[in-house]
């Protein structure tokens, strides 16, 4: 039932899906349980993927990115996504391990569409697939098969409203905190944030790959 009072809270899928109205018939159509014709040109045009998972220790939805292709579409229902050096703290292969379902959303720059997948991923550290997805001559740390359960696309009204690619929203990076300052701050000052920022730069240079 729907709580009465000011919250006025959804509290039943009936509830629900009486406030929303029914489904329109391409919403349905438009999903598809392999990676259709239709959808690659997504796939292989998109330099950035969120990769979403769930595990005992909770939610974590993290970013992805190299030149547009790098998710490989091995068939049509296999996609082979590269996982590139980071910070070690691997919340997403964690959550792999103890729960294989993922949902990625791919973004094109300058297209409204995005595109959305379900499946489920294994870890996989073989040297022919490190090898095969290497990029400045460094193999990814890892790479993940996931096994396509559902494809569709989304329309893009969200990008729309949110002036995604609108070079006038652009964000000045100065108007907000710098990494270093982060630090600095939830550190208790000892971090150095100064010191963070100035190397920075050379750092990430040196470790893209």
């Amino acid at each position: 039932m729907t709580e009465a009072g000011p919250d006025a809270r959804v509290e039943t899928m009936e509830a629900l899906e009486a406030h929303y109205g029914a489904v329109a018939p391409p919403s349905i159509i438009k999903e598809v349980d392999h990676i259709h014709a239709v959808y690659r040109p997504f796939i292989e045009a998109s330099p950035f993927v969120v990769l979403a998972t769930a595990g005992p220790g909770g939610l974590d939805a993290t970013p992805r990115g190299d030149p547009a292709g790098f998710v490989h579409i091995e068939d049509e229902k296999t996609l082979i996504l590269p996982d590139r050096r980071g910070n070690n703290r691997i919340d997403s292969l964690r959550n792999i391990i103890a729960d294989p379902r993922v949902a990625l959303l791919f973004l094109i720059p300058g297209v409204g569409e995005t595109l959305r997948i379900n499946g489920t991923a294994e870890i996989l550290t073989g040297p022919g697939y490190l090898a095969r997805f290497a990029m400045a001559g460094q193999p990814p740390k890892s790479v993940l098969r996931i096994t396509v359960d559902g494809v569709f696309f989304q329309c893009s009204r969200a990008v729309t409203r949110a002036g995604l690619w609108n070079q006038e929203g652009r964000i000045v990076s100065e108007t907000l905190p710098s990494a270093g300052t982060i630090l600095r701050t939830l550190s208790g000052a000892e971090i150095d944030g100064d010191a963070y920022d100035r190397a920075l730069p050379r750092r990430l240079a040196d470790t893209l790959y």
